[in-house]
């Protein structure tokens, strides 16, 4: 098998590692080789995030370059349209609509961009965007988008069942948050 490109790009403080966390666990229980950066950014609240995850018969390197990216997943819209030049095109990314705002935007700076995933859409990608938050808050916690990116993300995963996944998440959260994700990650994997 090819090598496959993953990055989970958003803000400091959503959950993007236990997200990476996550979906290296399932890669490596299908038996791939894989390897996954811990995070590349500013980590502290408010400061952009990514992380690379890269899975096949032989991975050599955790880096993903641009134009090698399968799949985006992103926290936040603006982060989506920050990174698209690190997708292949005809990639997918599997996008949360919520806005979160830029220093620049809180400061007044400058205004939070319109229509950035009408924007993304024109290049040769596919935009599978959720309310994830709204999704997440009905799970039971506005801290499951993560998970619930990550369900949405296993729609695209045909050869790992949704058993598979939800192991995972038992081996990757606390038993006392494992419902409330198992929960988010059902929820986000049917799109509701």
């Amino acid at each position: 098998m090819d090598t496959k490109n993953i990055m989970i790009v958003g803000v400091g403080g959503q959950g993007s590692l236990l997200a990476s966390k996550l979906l290296g666990k399932v890669l490596l229980d299908r038996g791939y080789d894989v390897k996954v950066s811990e995070v590349h950014g500013m980590s502290q609240r408010g400061g952009s995030v990514v992380t690379y995850v890269r899975f096949g018969d032989k991975v050599y390197s955790p880096i993903i370059d641009e134009g090698e990216c399968d799949f985006l997943v992103s926290f936040e819209k603006l982060e989506a349209a920050r990174y698209v030049s690190f997708m292949k095109k005809g990639g997918v990314i599997v996008t949360n609509t919520q806005e979160i705002d830029p220093m620049p935007v809180i400061t007044g700076q400058a205004d939070y961009p319109s229509d950035i995933l009408e924007k993304v859409k024109e290049l040769d990608v596919k935009v599978d965007q959720l309310d994830c938050l709204s999704i997440a808050n009905s799970a039971g916690s506005s801290k499951a988008v993560n998970i619930v990116l990550m369900g949405r993300l296993s729609n695209y995963f045909s050869d790992i069942s949704e058993e598979e996944w939800e192991k995972a998440i038992r081996t990757s959260v606390p038993e006392k948050f494992l419902e409330l994700n198992l929960k988010a990650f059902s929820m986000g994997r049917k799109g509701e």
